[in-house]
């Protein structure tokens, strides 16, 4: 039956090509709009005035746009007209499968077949009178059943079909106690399960692009940032949001950082850690939410607020415990029930975001940093400081360990400090970390640290680093990453290759 009802929607479609081939572009490939942009209208006498345009291109980038956001369409035109996109399949049971695939992780299934089989004709034309779908009781039984998938959240489209052509629509949410616009020239790169994108150039104050590409899989992270060109390049971004046009996935990209020079941190770049939302979520309530900054960013763009309270060292230390905890769990899962590391490494309690508090915890901030202490200017003077000792000649066996520890730190360093010209000096630390945990380095790293004079001179005595017992407890926890092989999305190593 849903070969005979591909068969029609076809001829359907078909029958009003030429009206849609007029008006089709590749930047909306799906009906539209899902996700419209209310931009900023001028007068009708000014509108339609030819010199009166370029003001009104320059008002619509510079203004802050009101983004309305629409569900999805939950028709079953609607996605059979995604399926029929998917050019690598070839047959109308291909097609049907995919359907049903996609209606499967949508919730739509039931919804859908419902409204096929209270078609009586169809059914007749299709079924004999003794058939299971002819009959009112077992029909009725067979949809209730149906219906309770959807308390199971599958992946079995977008993770089935990884050659398949994918529409993702990006809605950037620019921060309101700022100008919204940049001169600058932005760029997204975004990564998920199966694969990542390139570069992809956002036009000049547009806050929403749609684009086709590969089946990117489940969305894990963004890369977010501009060349810093013009006059005024610096922009705050506070959300980013992304939606899988076919499925429906909404992932939330948490920022509430500057991008540019002379601010911030003077990143050009951030990596953005996403998070899936639930398909039931209130599209009113998301708007809202993401037109405010995060409170706390579930990304290693995290801001570093040092005026806050800072917790207590057992409070620290459960949180390490916490974080090393949930990657050993990790690797102990079945591969198909892991999720993604990324949010385990930069994630919202993660390891960077824990091994930042312990770097925080007792530093001479005041004095030395002028209240706006960034760990890699740290991490930096050490560096310069290794690198003196390893002008010396070392002997035994014992030492030259201790070499090869700082000689793969200061090479890690200057690696990032040449490669990474875009981040800043936050995002160069939460590369710092994964490539450690990555090169089971860490737990070297620490004491190393912890030993050198130029954490003397810019910690306090209650810190983590001038007490024995505590970078015990570090070297001893990060230990025990040595045991996994882990692997890091091209996303968070980028410049620095393996």
């Amino acid at each position: 039956m849903l070969t005979e009802r591909f068969s029609e929607f076809s001829v359907a479609l078909e029958s009003d090509a030429p009206a849609r081939n007029a008006t089709t572009t590749t930047a909306a490939i799906v009906p539209r709009p899902q996700l419209s942009i209310m931009s900023l209208s001028a007068p009708p006498s000014a509108a339609s005035s030819p010199k009166h345009q370029p003001d009104m291109a320059r008002r619509r980038s510079s203004a802050a746009l009101p983004i309305f956001m629409q569900p999805m369409p939950t028709t079953i035109l609607y996605d059979v007209k995604n399926v029929q996109g998917m050019r690598d399949i070839k047959t109308d049971i291909g097609y049907a499968r995919a359907w049903v695939r996609l209606a499967l992780e949508r919730k739509l299934l039931a919804k859908h077949l419902k409204q096929l089989l209270t078609d009586h004709d169809l059914t007749r034309t299709l079924y004999k009178r003794y058939a299971f779908l002819r009959c009112p009781e077992e029909r009725e039984q067979f949809l209730f059943h149906l219906l309770s998938l959807n308390a199971v959240d599958f992946t079995c489209f977008t993770n089935g079909f990884p050659n398949a052509m994918l529409t993702y629509r990006v809605v950037i949410f620019a921060g309101r106690r700022a100008s919204p616009a940049t001169t600058a020239n932005p760029y997204i790169c975004l990564g998920g399960s199966i694969g990542h994108t390139n570069h992809i150039q956002i036009p000049k104050g547009c806050t929403e692009h749609v684009f086709q590409h590969k089946n990117l899989g489940q969305l894990s992270t963004i890369r977010i940032g501009h060349d810093n060109a013009g006059m005024s390049p610096k922009w705050m971004v506070d959300n980013v949001v992304v939606r899988n046009e076919a499925a429906g996935h909404l992932y939330k990209f948490a920022c509430g950082r500057w991008l540019g020079r002379g601010v911030d941190d003077g990143s050009c770049e951030r990596l953005l850690v996403g998070e899936q939302l639930p398909s039931h979520i209130d599209i009113e309530d998301l708007v809202a939410s993401c037109r405010n900054p995060p409170s706390r960013s579930q990304s290693p763009a995290s801001p570093r607020k040092t005026a806050e309270p800072r917790l207590s060292i057992p409070a620290v230390q459960e949180m390490m415990g916490d974080a090393v905890n949930n990657i050993v769990k990790y690797y102990y899962k079945p591969e198909k029930e892991r999720g993604t590391l990324t949010v385990l490494l930069c994630g919202e309690k993660g390891l960077v975001s824990s091994l930042e508090l312990v770097f925080l915890c007792g530093y001479k901030s005041a004095r030395m940093f002028r209240q706006h202490f960034f760990i890699w200017d740290f991490l930096e003077r050490v560096n310069a400081s290794f690198s003196s000792q390893l002008k010396e000649q070392f002997g035994d066996a014992h030492v030259s360990s201790r070499k090869t520890a700082l000689h793969s730190f200061c090479n890690l360093v200057n690696r990032i400090n040449r490669a990474s010209r875009q981040l800043g000096k936050d995002g160069k630390f939460q590369l710092l970390v994964c490539v450690g945990a990555r090169d089971h380095m860490l737990h070297q790293w620490l004491p190393l640290i912890a030993e050198s004079p130029v954490t003397d001179s810019m910690y306090e005595e209650s810190s983590f680093f001038h007490d024995a017992g505590l970078v015990t407890f570090l070297v001893q926890i990060l230990q025990s990453l040595t045991e996994f092989h882990i692997i890091l999305e091209p996303s968070l190593v980028k410049g620095i290759g393996s």
